[in-house]
C-alpha cells in the first residue's frame, strides 16, 4: 500500500521517527514536510538525529496566520495527492499540517489515518483543539494514545474506527532516555548541575503573541528559583524583542537562554531537570515519561491523565501558583499511562487493515 505521510513540526518528526521505519518495511511511504517548522534548529536536526528519512517532498510553507497557512498547505497538497495517488494519508497530532493533510485527503476521497486521535483540552479557542477535532471528524482510522482518548471519540460520535495503540512518543523516549540520563555535557556547558535546575519552554500564541501575557510570562520566569534553562523558540525570541522585553529576560539572575535544541540535547536536560515548565503539549508528555514533575503554563491540557496522577500542574501564567507547584513533592507512583513502547508496531498493524 502507498501511504503519504504529512509532517511539519518537531513533535511530528519525533512521532514519525517511531513509525516510518516500520511502515516502510511493509508499505511504500511518501514523506511530505510542509515546512511549518522551517528553521533548521526545529526541523533538519530532528531528521538527522532520529534517523527519520529525508522528506520526499518539501512544500516550504511556513509563517502567516493559522488560516492562511492551512489554505496554502491545502493548495499545495491537492495536486500532490493527485500525482502520488496514495491509498491512505497519515497525519500526526494537532498542527496546521495535520488538518491540511486530512482535509486535502478528504476532498480527494483518500482514507485518513490520524495518530494521536481523540486528545481534547476542552478549550475550543486553541488552534490545536480546532485542528485535532476537525481532523478526527474526517479520519477513517483513529489511532489513540489512551483509553481516555478513545472515550472522547465515542462520546462525540466520531464515525471513524478508533483503536488504542499507545503513544508512539513512548517508543522514542524508551529508546533515548537511558542515554540521555548519562549525558552530563549539555548541563555542564550551561553551568548547571543535574537535579538542581529548572527547564522552561514557551511558544504558544496565547502566551507570546499578546504583549500583556508575554510580560506575565517574563515575570513568572523571574520569580523562579534559579538556575533556569530556557531553550528559546524563534517565535518567542521575536515577540520578546518586539515587546521590548528581551533585555529584561536576559537580565534575570540564573537565566540560561539558549537557541532551540536538538532532541538528544533537549532530552538530556529534560531527564536531569528538577522540574519542567512549559506550554507545549509534547513537552508535558515527555516530562511525564521521564518522571520529571511538570508545571504547565496553560489553564488546560490535552494530557489530562498527567494532571490526574499529580505529575503535572496547570498554573497558566500565575507565578505564585507555579512556585507552589514547585514546592510539592513528586508523587510516589508513576503509572504507565501511554503504553509499553510498542505503539508504532500497533500503528503499522492497524494501518495494514485498511
Amino acid at each position: 500500500m502507498k501511504i503519504l505521510t504529512v509532517v511539519g513540526n518537531r513533535p511530528q518528526f519525533i512521532k514519525a521517527a517511531a513509525v516510518s521505519g516500520l511502515l516502510r518495511e511493509r508499505h511504500e511511504e511518501v514523506l511530505v514536510h510542509t515546512g511549518q517548522h522551517y528553521d533548521d534548529s526545529l526541523s533538519r536536526v530532528f531528521f538527522a538525529e532520529l534517523g527519520l528519512a529525508e522528506p520526499d517532498r518539501r512544500l516550504g510553507i511556513g509563517g502567516g496566520s493559522n488560516d492562511s497557512q492551512r489554505e496554502r498547505m491545502d493548495a499545495a497538497l491537492e495536486p500532490l495527492l493527485a500525482e502520488v495517488a496514495p491509498q491512505a494519508v497519515l497525519v500526526y497530532g494537532d498542527t496546521n499540517s495535520t488538518l491540511a493533510g486530512a482535509r486535502a485527503a478528504e476532498r480527494a476521497r483518500i482514507p485518513v489515518v490520524h495518530v494521536e486521535a481523540g486528545m481534547r483540552s476542552g478549550d475550543p479557542r486553541m488552534p490545536e483543539e480546532f485542528n485535532r477535532v476537525h481532523t478526527d471528524r474526517v479520519s477513517e482510522l483513529l489511532l489513540c494514545s489512551s483509553e481516555l482518548a478513545r472515550a472522547n471519540l465515542v462520546r462525540e460520535g466520531v464515525p471513524g474506527r478508533a483503536v488504542v495503540v499507545g503513544d508512539v512518543m513512548v517508543d522514542v523516549a524508551m529508546r533515548w532516555q537511558p542515554r540521555a540520563r548519562e549525558r552530563t555535557d549539555v548541563a555542564a556547558e550551561l553551568d548547571v548541575l543535574p537535579g538542581e535546575f529548572l527547564l522552561a519552554t514557551a511558544h504558544r500564541a496565547g502566551n507570546v503573541d499578546d504583549p500583556a501575557r508575554l510580560r506575565m510570562l517574563v515575570e513568572l520566569l523571574a520569580a523562579l528559583p534559579g538556575p533556569v534553562v530556557l531553550p528559546l523558540h524563534p517565535r518567542t525570541r521575536a515577540r520578546l524583542r518586539a515587546a521590548e522585553l528581551w533585555g529584561e529576560l536576559e537580565g534575570i539572575p540564573g537565566m540560561r537562554v539558549t537557541g532551540p535544541l536538538g532532541y538528544a540535547e533537549f532530552t538530556a536536560l529534560l531527564c536531569q531537570a528538577r522540574a519542567v515548565l512549559t506550554d507545549s503539549g509534547g513537552v508535558q508528555k515527555e516530562a511525564y515519561l521521564a518522571g520529571v514533575p511538570c508545571i504547565t503554563l496553560r489553564a488546560n491540557t490535552e494530557w489530562v491523565e498527567t494532571v490526574d496522577t499529580g505529575w503535572n500542574t496547570l498554573v497558566d501564567l500565575d507565578a505564585q501558583a507555579a512556585l507552589a507547584a514547585l514546592a510539592r513533592t513528586a508523587p510516589a507512583e508513576h503509572p504507565q499511562l501511554y503504553g509499553d513502547g510498542h505503539a508504532a508496531e500497533r500503528c503499522v498493524e492497524a494501518i495494514g487493515t485498511l
